[in-house]
């Protein structure tokens, strides 16, 4: 499974300070603290509307790669600052995400395939998020077939369910839909396409000290059903425990009870 950081994103202060005044420096720490726990990739966001994407977003991905080499997920529609920022990326990166009735649709799956960069596609539709199963992937195969005629192959795309807050509204009622959504995606894909969540937003809203167990439990959870990426807190303890489980369950890693319970993120 593909790691990515969620962590540096417009809800984490310390990295929203480091933009307003932008100091390179904090941006680097920063990063080098989630490489050191363990992260495959980071998702960078600065925006939730992508305004001022255009000026932060390669600054910010100018600072990381300055300093490691590991390969990014840039989280934002706006297609002049992913023009200007893919080629600053010293590994083709991952587009975070792709909605169908957007209107740069085009231009986003031009940019990938032009940059070979891999691209999220979300089981949005005009923004609103479809409340059956059969919807969501309806959305969802309606992008690939765009994205498959652009020439982007099913290996290069990964499909989203847009997981909503459990503890808010029906939210409870979509979870085992996100399940459905990731199992459904293999069997109706061929080659399958992978398939992502960002865990936490499982619990958003929730008391701290009940979002840890709850994200950890719906990372094994989809896990379980063939999920092959997950946006997580990489710094989160019990997550970084039931990613050290889950690598071991898969006979990916030996477990050793000196490294389990250690904080960081075991990786293969």
């Amino acid at each position: 499974m593909l790691i990515i950081a969620e962590n540096l994103n417009v809800r984490n202060e310390r990295f929203m300070n480091a933009l307003k005044d932008f100091s390179s420096e904090t941006i680097q720490e920063l990063a080098g603290e989630l490489i050191d726990a363990g992260a495959d990739a980071l998702n960078i966001q600065v925006s939730t509307d992508g305004s001022g994407d255009g000026t932060a977003l390669p600054k910010v991905v100018q600072a990381i790669q300055e300093a490691y080499t590991i390969q990014l997920v840039l989280d934002s529609r706006n297609t002049e600052a992913l023009a200007k920022t893919i080629p600053l990326c010293k590994i083709p990166p991952v587009i975070n995400y792709l909605a169908a009735g957007a209107e740069n649709v085009d231009a986003i799956i031009s940019l990938c395939h032009h940059h070979g960069c891999k691209l999220i596609l979300r089981a949005l539709r005009d923004e609103i998020i479809p409340t059956s199963l059969d919807d969501r992937l309806q959305a969802i195969e309606m992008l690939i077939e765009k994205a498959n005629a652009a020439g982007i192959t099913n290996e290069y795309l990964l499909a989203d369910p847009s997981v909503v807050h459990m503890g808010q509204g029906m939210g409870q009622e979509y979870v085992r839909i996100y399940r459905e959504f990731v199992s459904a995606l293999a069997e109706l894909t061929d080659p399958p396409v992978g398939t992502i969540a960002w865990i936490s937003n499982i619990s958003t809203g929730l008391s701290r000290d009940v979002r840890s167990t709850i994200n950890a439990t719906f990372l094994a959870y989809l896990t379980g059903a063939g999920m092959k990426a997950a946006l997580v807190d990489v710094l989160d303890t019990k997550m970084a425990d039931t990613l050290y489980l889950l690598r071991v369950f898969n006979n990916e890693l030996v477990f050793s009870a000196s490294e389990f319970g250690t904080k960081k993120l075991v990786t293969t």
